[in-house]
């Protein structure tokens, strides 16, 4: 058990590496942590690893029927096909390939979460807001390049009086930058929280069974069976709503408002 339920949300350090050298002064001089692996860059990396592994089974299976995993392979690609077809059109399917891994990016690094002593990376916002923020960057680097300074005229609504320009403008700017802190708290919001109650409950079953009340105990661990499977499908739902929350976005990059 640990030692406080938010114990399990601390970035510990696995492997580091401590470069000395230069003269003090220097711009080259270097006296310290130079490159450091933690529990989240590990779990990150075992995700896109895990991921690949099991996709190139699926591919490199040689037969000409898809096993299972092919196939929830295909269905996943056609869905986010379909769904980048209706949000940005012909498009679309330049944004595919980021879509596709950035949803199976996250549903892995959630669902690897619901192992017993494994961490979940996306309960830290440094992470969410780190991949959000770059989304919303790249959605609006996009539209500049594309539409230029007329880019900026989804800060203005269409039809709305000019004397209230200056309000609206405001207004359209700060529900634009929202976009990046919603969409990354919202993530880690949602996962963090069911860690926490799964985490609180099992603490409390472990207690009613280290007094001797074992009957009782069945209730809790009753409840730790419901929120497992809930557990489960907020890590998908919540897959899902970032990415499609993205393509959303993505589409100021090929139609202005």
């Amino acid at each position: 058990m640990v030692a406080a339920y938010f114990d399990q949300f601390n970035i510990i350090p696995i492997f580091s590496i401590w470069v000395y050298g230069g003269s003090i002064g220097s711009p080259f001089w270097i006296n310290g942590e130079f490159f450091c692996v933690s529990n989240t860059l590990f779990m990150m990396s075992f995700a896109v690893f895990l991921f690949y592994t099991i996709g190139a089974k699926g591919v490199n299976g040689g037969s000409l029927i898809p096993n299972r995993v092919l196939t929830g392979l295909e269905l996943i690609y056609s869905h986010f096909y379909t769904v980048l077809k209706d949000n940005l059109g012909n498009k679309g399917g330049n944004y595919l390939a980021f879509v596709l891994s950035l949803f199976i990016l996250i549903l892995f690094g959630n669902g690897l979460g619901l192992f017993p002593y494994v961490f979940t990376p996306t309960v830290h916002m440094v992470i969410t807001l780190g991949l959000s923020f770059a989304i919303i960057m790249g959605t609006t680097l996009s539209g500049l390049i594309t539409f230029r300074l007329n880019f900026f005229s989804i800060l203005m609504p269409q039809g709305a009086p000019l004397a209230l320009a200056p309000l609206l403008t405001a207004i359209e700017t700060l529900s634009y930058i929202s976009r990046a802190i919603s969409l990354g708290v919202r993530l880690a919001a949602n996962i963090s929280s069911g860690h926490l109650l799964f985490s609180i409950i099992a603490s409390f079953a472990w207690k009613m069974i280290s007094t001797g009340i074992l009957v009782g105990s069945f209730v809790p661990f009753a409840i730790l069976i419901f929120v497992t499977i809930l557990e489960m499908a907020v890590a998908i739902i919540q897959a899902y709503v970032f990415t499609l929350l993205t393509i959303v976005y993505l589409r100021d990059t090929v139609e202005l408002h």
